[in-house]
């Protein structure tokens, strides 16, 4: 099963940073989207918006109000559910996906994965 984490940062106070983490450590294949370039774990940070495949999880780590010029692109991958951590919370892109036959999630990813609910 990968995960894309969207909101990727280099930055190791922020909880994508964290999630990435855990989320390797924990056996889980990768991929990372951001704003910036960088790598974590070895794992390069993608700035554009490349065609991942096999995406199974998008677990995101943007406000709001950065997210409706990702909601196509997202949605593109078609993955099977994606996680929206608390502050991402969004009704109008959570309903696209849930359209889209995609599970909606609002919950957070390193309490997931701390709890064996990954």
């Amino acid at each position: 099963m990968k995960t894309l984490v969207v909101g990727a940062s280099t930055n190791t106070e922020r909880y994508s940073f964290k999630a990435t983490k855990m989320l390797l450590a924990k056996g889980h294949e990768v991929e990372l989207l951001g704003k910036r370039a960088g790598e974590i774990e070895g794992k390069e940070i993608n700035t554009s918006n490349p065609d991942f495949k096999n995406i199974d999880t998008i677990t995101l780590y943007v406000a709001p109000n950065h997210q409706p010029d990702l909601y196509d692109y997202l949605l593109g991958l078609k993955p099977r559910r994606i996680i929206f951590n608390p502050g991402t919370e969004n009704e109008v892109f959570e309903e696209k996906a849930k359209t889209a036959g995609i599970i909606v999630e609002e919950a957070c990813t390193l309490v997931l994965l701390s709890t064996k609910q990954y």
